[in-house]
């Protein structure tokens, strides 16, 4: 006897269905609520000095997952000028001219920085956030850095390439010839301007290296000039940067939905805490494991929200996070990541037609199980005797 096995519910069917989903957001990967990576650099208010500044540099994790993302090959030595970054390190520059007034003064502030950070010999390039998070770097490491804070204080800068010595400084022209120099003072002539060498490495901050001061190893050495007209014209974000104790902040995000399909709108909310009113807030995605982009840089409102609404044009698994670089009270900081599953809209189709089809089965089955099976008609074997005697 055939046993029809009964088909599970639409209740049943649709807590599977529920249940599937509920593992797939378990198992994607909603990120933490992540921690700035911050640094502290002492500056003098002069070479000579005696007044100690305390400068305090904070990343935020996205700012620095966002630059390791990033392309580091290089096609030629003029490809190094694209690792040079003002926009991100501005807020540095800012700083630095807030204490100081003078040029020369400044970039030797900013010598004065790449000199705390361990020498640490690194193949391939880096950026200059990866260098601050890393804590460490070498000579072409360093030079980005110091070149990326010049060029953002608005000092007229180049990178100096010593092929021969495998050896990397930053040229910087001034307004003047350095005053604070301990020896003859270096530089070389570019474009009918005079660029004073800027040596990067050394780990004695208060006795570095000045401006104008070259190594012995570099005296006579042949330089190739690298302009930074191809040095980077955006960037993702800037790093936290303040001479007075910091107050953390954080920043939240939200969504409207989980689940949705092509062409469905989301809206995107949040807020930053403590309260704070007229603050940008940029606004990542990411599709399907790929790096995170840029979709959207918000303003706050009056009372620290924003909002923004985005139409999924795709199929696929986003993760959305939103973050604040901090300004000159507050730290910067990240949301956690959000997910968001977009389902293509053939699949609402093929699952109408699932349906149906279920609907169909479900009808016919029934049918099958209530109607009554008809006894099979019984024949009494004849004999062979009986059968002749009939005939």
């Amino acid at each position: 006897m055939v046993k029809h096995l009964p088909l599970p519910s639409k209740h049943t069917m649709r807590k599977i269905v529920v249940a599937y989903f509920l593992l797939m957001m378990f198992l994607l990967p909603n990120g933490c609520l992540a921690a700035n990576y911050d640094y502290t650099y002492e500056l003098l208010d002069n070479p000579e000095g005696s007044t100690v500044y305390r400068l305090t540099v904070s990343v935020t994790s996205s700012l620095y997952e966002d630059y390791s993302s990033q392309d580091h090959n290089i096609m030629g030595v003029d490809d190094l000028a694209k690792f040079v970054t003002p926009t991100t390190l501005k807020p540095v520059a800012d700083d630095l001219w807030s204490i100081y007034s003078d040029d020369e003064d400044f970039a030797n502030g900013a010598l004065m920085i790449v000199h705390q950070i361990p020498y640490e010999e690194s193949v391939p390039q880096k950026y200059p956030v990866e260098t601050i998070v890393e804590n460490e770097g070498d000579c072409d490491l360093f030079s980005f850095v110091a070149a990326s804070i010049m060029m953002a204080g608005g000092l007229d800068v180049v990178l100096l390439l010593y092929e021969t010595q495998n050896h990397m400084t930053v040229g910087v022209n001034l307004s003047h010839e350095p005053y604070d120099a301990r020896s003859d003072v270096y530089y070389y002539t570019y474009d009918e301007k005079q660029y004073y060498v800027a040596e990067c490495t050394g780990g004695d901050w208060r006795n570095g290296w000045r401006i104008g001061e070259l190594p012995d190893m570099l005296n006579g050495a042949p330089a190739r000039v690298i302009t930074l007209e191809d040095s980077e014209q955006s960037s993702f974000g800037q790093v936290f940067s303040s001479f007075m104790t910091t107050t953390p902040s954080s920043v939240y995000l939200t969504l409207s939905a989980k689940f949705v399909f092509t062409g469905s709108d989301i809206t995107i909310s949040g807020s930053i805490s403590p309260v704070l009113s007229g603050k940008n807030v940029t606004l990542y995605v990411s599709s399907n494991g790929s790096p995170f982009r840029v979709l959207a840089t918000v303003t706050t409102g009056s009372n620290g929200k924003y909002l923004y609404m985005w139409h999924s044009s795709s199929g696929g698994t986003y993760s959305v996070r939103a973050s604040w670089y901090g300004d000159d009270v507050y730290t910067g900081a990240d949301s956690t990541i959000q997910t968001l599953i977009v389902f293509p809209l053939e699949w609402l189709m093929m699952g109408g037609m699932v349906i149906f089809s279920l609907s169909i089965l479900l009808v016919v089955t029934w049918a099958m199980r209530t109607k009554p099976l008809e006894e099979p008609e019984l024949y009494e074997e004849l004999e062979v005797a009986d059968y002749l005697e009939y005939l």
